[in-house]
């Protein structure tokens, strides 16, 4: 598996949505019905989807500010072992190890900052560009393909 670089073997499907959060449903309908159709289990499914929905809304509310001349690009391939989801927004990206960790007593009670350890939890692979605006997840099933 190559992270941010090619996507496998399976055909790469790119799709472009303005910053605006109803349309995350609808992304997210359209993957999970090709992971389904890969046969994911259900459980794959739900935490596939929780990632793509935090990754899909901070893209829009942190990365573009909701703007919506801007646009979030989702690229992903998907087969019977594996999902790569790539999600780019047009914003100034951020340092994730600079991200508090909402686990701490301290940041308990911080409205954000639990998306991308949700990312990391449910996802088999998380990794950011050096930018900080793109965010790239993958999630495999029975086998682990090396980054």
């Amino acid at each position: 598996m190559r992270i941010g670089g090619s996507m496998g073997k399976a055909s790469q499907r790119k799709l472009i949505v303005c910053s605006d959060l109803e349309q995350v449903p609808k992304v997210q309908r359209q993957i999970m019905e090709e992971a389904t159709a890969n046969g994911f289990s259900e459980k794959a499914v739900f935490a596939i989807r929780l990632a793509l929905d935090e990754a899909l809304c901070n893209a829009m509310k942190h990365g573009n500010h909701l703007d919506p001349q801007k646009r979030v690009t989702v690229t992903y391939s998907v087969d019977k072992d594996c999902i790569e989801i790539a999600i780019c927004d047009e914003g100034p990206g951020f340092i994730p190890a600079e991200v508090p960790d909402p686990t701490q007593e301290t940041h308990l009670s911080l409205p954000h900052g639990r998306g991308v350890m949700l990312m990391r939890k449910y996802m088999t692979h998380v990794r950011f560009n050096d930018k900080g605006n793109c965010v790239y997840l993958i999630k495999t099933i029975g086998c682990n393909r090396p980054e």
